[in-house]
């Protein structure tokens, strides 16, 4: 393994610190037979114990040293892995060293343990190779790299040489993209050092037809969206209204309908907006379509971070690039609260009118505003015999339904959608069917 590891050329970015340069030093030892027994089985556990956790991390199952080789192989970013995410397969004499390195990785795939297993005693490398997984809930794990990694896996094992499995993980680097933002949805800023970005490796399900109503408002926002993955013009969105009216979810439905088209999300916070000139430099040039998502976004008087967006939207050096749009939620329509001394005219109204351009100008740098507010209680009751819908296992008339939603709403807030799945969550908690069937599910 030492000799096949030491051949790689594209992929010597792989980090030396990885269980895979770890594993390469260990046979090396191995057939040199320059190790103590003991020393060197302790050395081999403390790298399958990783592989474990890598393997718990991703939900990788049957053969997990092939899947930590397709997941080395997904994640690292190379200028040829970087070139293929945009083009595929491509000519040129970088596949010269590709293609060895392609057959170094399917002489890895290939690699046999057993005479170290023998030798040493243990029998790890075997139970690896036909692992079966302990079933676990999809939050926690990020599912979204597994399936991709393991598919990779799979047809990797098939292939029959270097040159198909070049074929083989260039059409993958095309299709999915290559490292973190090709292979997640979403992330937040990293705090500490290292990458600005990681993943959000557990992110809500949720489609647009689970936001019941509101149809002229999805539209308006399905529009601007399906425009911008096409990568025509399109325009930064705020979404503004009552709270609970479905903003959020609207957005990140969003994510969900348009990710397989190469829709990517960062969320971040006005505290945060410091770090946007160096997101951007991170995600400007890559193949992606990326909407900076900003949630409950409102800023007080005395806070300043707002220039920090208002730079980045519009007005700085560097543009904005076309791969990147804004997309934020508020409760407030112009987003910087404005106070009685803005709007009453005095001796000082030449520095009021300053003040009210400063703060309007903001929200003028949204292309498209979409309204969410309170629905009508014609609409309420459509919501709430929606989401009774869903769970089928409530046993109550409409009638009855709706009454008790009424004593809900007039209790908990008004009429809107978080109130009206409030009020079925809180029917669906007390129904022992209803739990009993979801936990079985």
């Amino acid at each position: 393994m030492y000799r096949l590891v030491s051949k790689l050329i594209i992929y010597r970015k792989i980090p030396k610190d990885s269980i895979l340069f770890a594993l390469s030093g260990i046979c090396h030892r191995f057939y040199e037979e320059a190790y103590e027994k003991e020393e060197l089985v302790g050395a081999i556990l403390d790298e399958v114990n990783r592989l474990l956790d890598l393997s718990t991390t991703y939900g990788f199952d049957r053969n997990l040293w092939h899947n930590y080789l397709a997941y080395l192989l997904a994640m690292t970013e190379t200028p040829f892995t970087l070139v293929s995410e945009k083009v595929g397969a491509n000519e040129g004499s970088v596949n010269t060293f590709a293609e060895n390195d392609f057959a170094v990785f399917k002489q890895l795939f290939d690699y046999d343990f057993s005479d170290m297993e023998k030798a040493l005693g243990i029998d790890c490398f075997s139970v690896i190779s036909h692992y079966k997984a302990v079933g676990k809930a999809e939050r926690i794990f990020n599912k979204s790299v597994s399936e991709k990694v393991q598919a990779l896996s799979a047809a990797i094992e098939e292939a029959a040489d270097g040159r198909e499995l070049y074929a083989i993980v260039t059409d993958f680097y095309r299709r999915y993209g290559v490292g973190e933002l090709g292979l997640n949805k979403a992330f937040r800023i990293r705090e500490g050092g290292g990458e600005i970005l990681e993943p959000i490796t557990a992110t809500s399900n949720v489609v647009l037809s689970d936001l019941i109503g509101y149809e002229r408002e999805k539209q308006k926002l399905i529009d601007n969206t399906e425009a911008f993955v096409a990568g025509r013009p399109a325009n930064n969105v705020l979404l503004f209204g009552d709270a609970g009216t479905g903003k959020s979810t609207a957005v990140k439905a969003i994510l969900n309908e348009y990710y397989d088209r190469g829709l990517r999300m960062i969320e971040i916070y006005k505290h945060e907006f410091r770090c946007l000139s160096k997101v951007i430099s991170k995600i400007k040039n890559r193949n992606y379509r990326f909407i900076l998502f900003m949630d409950d976004l409102s800023f007080e008087e005395f806070e300043t971070e707002y220039k920090y967006l208002k730079a980045v939207i519009e007005g700085g050096i560097e543009t904005k690039p076309e791969n990147v749009l804004i997309y934020a939620t508020s409760n407030r329509r112009h987003l910087i609260r404005e106070s009685w001394k803005d709007k009453v005219e005095g001796d000082d109204e030449l520095h009021r009118t300053d003040t009210m351009s400063e703060k309007l100008s903001l929200a003028a740098r949204f292309g498209v505003t979409i309204g969410f507010m309170r629905p009508s209680p014609a609409v309420f009751r459509q919501i709430v015999r929606g989401l009774a819908e869903r769970c089928p296992a409530l046993n109550l008339t409409e009638e009855e339904l709706l009454a008790e939603a009424n004593k809900w709403e007039i209790a908990h807030g008004g009429m809107s959608g978080r109130t009206a799945q409030q009020f079925i969550n809180y029917l669906a908690g007390k129904d022992e069917t209803y739990a009993s069937a979801r936990e079985r599910t």
